[in-house]
């Protein structure tokens, strides 16, 4: 019997309507678009307008995208999980709505939580449940509406940030494709330097934490950024590495899109050529979660079965680290 691997066989996302780009953003805070491109490589990026719609709207829609473009039926999945750092409400779990809502009533659910490594240990996760050999169709879905969490008066954050989500399908493969290797990481020291202080169980929420807007995203932009920078080079490096994968094995860096300057000092410790590297942050900004499923979204049709695909990525906590994934299709 050939070994069981978790392979990504669909790929679903959505993002909103509404454009807020750099321009706008010069009304709103002081800042230009200079500034922001030279600084972050990021354009524009997508905001749900609708008050009344949480980050399940935007799973939901990428799921029902993912199931509609593949065929796949929902009362088939077994498992959804989905990838967050803004789930609708403190306590019920937004997956499990979210599989209710798209008709995945057989399927248990449940909400993962590691700031903008959310996906990334998502996939080590739906592909843990798969290569059990228990399930079969494992659906992840990256969503985060950041705007909910976002104060736009805040310069050093509202330029970063939009919503977006993305989704996957992990089914089994015994032909070798899919997860390969993956190398995970996480730190408590970055707990100072990103967070929000306010609405958890060491400052509930009170007049005073409101007042304080201690409710939405601090960032230490430097602290943050040198963290990053070293740590997504050195587990892209170590993936490569530990797998005897050369520059030139490498088909795509699949990197979270937090500041191209973080993208592109991982494509240079690991000697990529800059065609390899996909890139759409200018697009939608860090979109959290929802990063690496809205790469995969984008350039979907670029990608060959076999293909070698690396994931890396860098959030809060601090969290990070890197995957090694073979492709398993070739889009129709």
């Amino acid at each position: 019997m050939n070994k069981i691997t978790a392979a990504i066989t669909a790929v679903g996302a959505y993002v909103p309507d509404y454009v807020l780009s750099n321009q706008v953003l010069e009304t709103m805070v002081d800042t230009n678009d200079e500034w922001i491109t030279s600084r972050t490589g990021i354009k524009e990026r997508r905001i749900l307008k609708d008050k009344d719609k949480g980050t399940s709207f935007l799973a939901i829609k990428a799921a029902q995208d993912l199931l509609q473009k593949s065929g796949t039926k929902p009362e088939d999945i077994d498992m959804v999980l989905l990838a967050t750092a803004t789930p609708d409400m403190p306590v019920a779990a937004t997956a499990v709505y979210v599989a209710s809502q798209i008709g995945a009533v057989n399927a248990f659910a449940y909400d993962l939580q590691a700031a903008c490594s959310s996906f990334l240990y998502g996939m080590s996760t739906a592909s843990a449940y798969i290569q059990s050999g228990r399930y079969k169709k494992v659906l992840l879905v990256g969503a985060d509406k950041m705007s909910s969490i976002i104060d736009y008066t805040d310069r050093a954050t509202c330029i970063i940030f939009g919503d977006g989500a993305g989704a996957v399908l992990f089914e089994p493969n015994e032909e070798g494709y899919g997860l390969q290797d993956e190398y995970l990481r996480s730190d408590g020291i970055g707990r100072e330097y990103l967070k929000i202080d306010a609405g958890g169980s060491i400052l509930p929420a009170s007049e005073e934490t409101v007042a304080n807007k201690q409710h939405y995203v601090f960032q230490d932009g430097k602290t943050v950024f040198k963290y990053a920078v070293s740590n997504m080079a050195d587990v892209s490096e170590k993936i490569m590495n530990r797998n005897n994968l050369s520059h030139d094995d490498v088909d795509w860096l699949i990197a979270h899109q937090a500041n191209k300057r973080i993208i592109d000092a991982t494509a240079s410790r690991m000697n990529l050529d800059e065609s390899k590297v996909l890139v759409n942050i200018e697009k939608y900004g860090n979109t959290t979660s929802a990063t690496l499923p809205l790469l995969l979204s984008d350039f979907e049709h670029q990608f060959k079965k076999g293909d070698n695909l690396v994931f890396a990525s860098f959030g809060g906590g601090f969290t990070w680290g890197s995957i090694y994934l073979k492709w398993a299709y070739d889009k129709k």
